[in-house]
């Protein structure tokens, strides 16, 4: 499979703060990747180094199969931000587009661009935060990158802009098959649009894979109070609460858990990554990679 992203052990450390630690990440190319943990967990960190405005401590990098460069015309970014420049035109951002990128597409953006109803002429300044997200977009896209970076794109976006926001990059990926890492701590957007997982906790990789596989080996045990270590191999405890007679665990198990004794349930995309959240938040310091 084609990486579009590989890591080994990466880390960022601002002084004696630790950013982004022992980081080992294999990204494959020609899917949506959602990119999940609460504020601070290091997301950021993450897609700055992919995109090269920033330089790991340690570790080592390649994105699509070198080493990041900084402006390259291969990544599309729209930072978390969603940055354009409040003085200058619509039609100046896509003048500025064209003129530093070699594989401009002036078609695409200017036909966006009139999809959304903007004026060329409208200052960026004085559009909504969702029209400001939505050219932002543009000019990453209308690069026609292999890779396109979202750094929490639509987190300052109200419910119809997020989704306006979303369905735009599913059009655009379905006709490109560009590889795409939207990082966000709302779940709910990302399940939407996104087919491969990497949630990000207290700057370190909790769990990675196909979000199809992972619904797939991820469920909610029920039953007679348990110790988790009892559960049999193959079988890893996620999150365990217990009362006096009774546990609830998320386990992930590669084979089924057909033991009568307990009652098996599927688990959807977000009790899974808040399962994995939440003991982090809590000191268990579980780091699961994709089975393998």
């Amino acid at each position: 499979m084609t990486s579009a992203v590989v890591t080994q052990k990466l880390t960022k450390k601002y002084g004696r703060k630790t950013a982004l630690s022992d980081c080992s990440l294999d990204i494959p190319a020609g899917h949506v990747v959602g990119l999940v943990g609460p504020n601070g967990a290091g997301k950021s960190t993450l897609l700055q180094l992919v995109c090269g405005q920033l330089n790991p401590t340690a570790g080592s990098l390649t994105v699509l199969g070198a080493p990041p460069v900084t402006g390259s015309p291969r990544i599309g970014f729209v930072a978390q931000d969603t940055p354009v420049y409040g003085s200058l035109s619509i039609e100046d951002h896509l003048s500025f587009g064209k003129h530093l990128n070699p594989a401009w597409d002036d078609d695409l953006a200017r036909e966006r661009i009139e999809r959304l109803d903007l004026d060329p002429k409208q200052k960026a300044g004085k559009l909504s935060g969702g029209q400001r997200a939505q050219v932002a977009l543009t000019l990453a896209i209308a690069k026609r990158p292999e890779l396109l970076l979202l750094d929490e794109p639509v987190a300052a976006l109200d419910p119809l802009a997020r989704r306006e926001f979303l369905q735009g990059l599913m059009e655009y990926v379905a006709e490109s098959g560009t590889s795409v890492v939207m990082s966000s701590h709302l779940v709910a957007d990302l399940e939407r649009v996104c087919d491969y997982m990497i949630v990000l906790v207290k700057s370190k990789v909790r769990v990675t894979g196909e979000v199809e596989e992972l619904l797939a080996t991820h469920h909610h045990v029920t039953g007679a109070r348990v110790d988790p270590e009892n559960l049999g191999p193959g079988r890893t405890v996620i999150q365990a609460r217990h009362t006096d007679v009774q546990s609830s665990l998320v386990v992930r198990s590669s084979a089924p858990i057909d033991d009568p004794a307990f009652s098996v349930a599927g688990i959807d995309l977000e009790d899974l990554v808040l399962a994995y959240m939440s003991e982090a938040a809590n000191g268990r310091d579980r780091v699961l990679e994709k089975q393998r």
